[in-house]
């Protein structure tokens, strides 16, 4: 739908209903188009900071590291 800026002051409200229901909308000035009117998406329902709270875990051995491992940085491990 294209409107002229006059009559979208006018129906402002009318066409918002159009455009949520999916129907583009283009607001003109002297008959050429200078606003594009949509319907912002679906905001997200999960906060991205703290989403998978709960659902991840760490073991609890997570920062304990092998003998052998750990030798290889101090020195006493076995050389190549």
């Amino acid at each position: 739908m294209h409107i002229a800026i006059a009559e979208a002051k006018a129906k402002f409200a009318d066409l918002i209903r159009r455009v949520e229901t999916g129907e583009p909308v283009v607001i003109t000035r002297h008959g050429r188009p200078v606003v594009e009117l949509h319907a912002v998406s679906a905001a997200r329902k999960t906060p991205l900071v703290g989403a998978m709270r709960g659902r991840i875990g760490m073991a609890d051995d997570f920062d304990e590291m092998p003998d052998d491992f750990m030798a290889s940085f101090d020195g006493s491990g076995p050389r190549e």
